[in-house]
């Protein structure tokens, strides 16, 4: 936890002292901050299974998305008391309440500001007993260094990547070197756990998921992330998400206030197999409301 005195824990490198309690980007002191911890059913099937996925969902976040789903707990959690910090200790004891809950897996949800926290926490719960595979759901947006850091405690990299567009980088989530960070997380991702591996059940054992948020008039976009994964290695899963719908602050920029059309994601779809990424994730559009969590509610997202 010494890293926290001159935090360099994510691309920010904001250097502030958070164990004096100086926040930095993220706006999270020492102590990790959870908004919620449950058994999920949305993530993609090999994560979600029949029992659902132990998702813990930090506060804070290291991006400002404006379109952001998620923005009471990663951008508002300050003014919502959607929040609460743990130590090590309880955070591990959270692991072990969703493995005993039949969680197929334990889920951190935006840890790339708090990596060092979780970390601890994992070999702490590893300790009492855990023993479920542990997925590292990020932005993309990690520092290589700090991966390297955790290397063989994240049996699964679920990342996302955003953009191959720096303007979009710096328009929509005020990261204007999101394109030049992203590759190199995802090949040292790729190099720490490899392809996605399931078992004979279909579940996800070890191994890289990237997702792709496809935005609506940004298809340029979506070709270039479709085309990285495919030179990264043509068995890539990704999954490719249809879910984008203008949340947060997203009506003040009309390009991306509206959802995404079947025609848009179909191409998209249609690229990604002619570039011959076989192994994608494809969603329905329906998908769109029933992806919006409110956080304000025991449970926050609504899968009927």
């Amino acid at each position: 936890m010494t890293r926290l005195a001159d935090c360099e824990c994510c691309p920010r490198t904001c250097k502030v002292n958070r164990l004096e309690g100086q926040l930095g980007f993220c706006r999270i002191p020492a102590g990790a901050r959870i908004s919620h911890a449950g058994l999920h059913f949305g993530e993609e099937p090999p994560i979600s299974g029949t029992n659902g996925s132990g998702t813990i969902f930090f506060a804070g976040c290291n991006l400002r998305c404006v379109f952001c789903q998620n923005y009471q707990i990663s951008q508002e959690f300050q003014r919502g008391g959607q929040a609460r910090t743990l130590t090590t200790a309880q955070l591990a004891s959270e692991m072990l309440r969703l493995q005993e809950m039949g969680a197929h897996n334990i889920n951190f949800v935006s840890p790339s500001h708090v990596v060092f926290q979780m970390a601890e926490a994992i070999r702490a719960a590893k300790a009492e007993g855990l023993v479920v595979p542990i997925v590292y759901n990020s932005n993309g947006y990690d520092s290589v260094e700090s991966l390297r850091q955790i290397r063989g405690l994240v049996d699964i990299y679920l990342p996302d990547i955003k953009y191959l567009d720096n303007e979009l980088g710096r328009q929509f989530s005020a990261a204007p070197d999101y394109a030049d960070v992203v590759p190199g997380v995802l090949r040292e991702m790729l190099a720490q756990v490899g392809p996605l591996e399931m078992d004979e059940e279909g579940l996800a054992v070890r191994g890289l998921l990237v997702r792709h948020l496809i935005l609506p008039d940004c298809l340029e976009n979506s070709r270039r992330c479709l085309r990285f994964l495919a030179e990264l290695s043509p068995d890539t899963f990704v999954s490719l998400m249809s879910q984008y719908s203008p949340q947060y602050k997203a009506c003040r920029y009309p390009r991306i206030n509206r959802t995404l059309t079947q025609a848009e994601y179909d191409e998209i779809t249609d690229y990604a197999l002619d570039l011959g990424l076989e192994n994608a994730f494809i969603q329905e559009l329906e998908s769109q409301e029933q992806c919006v969590p409110d956080f304000a509610r025991e449970s926050p997202f609504d899968f009927g």
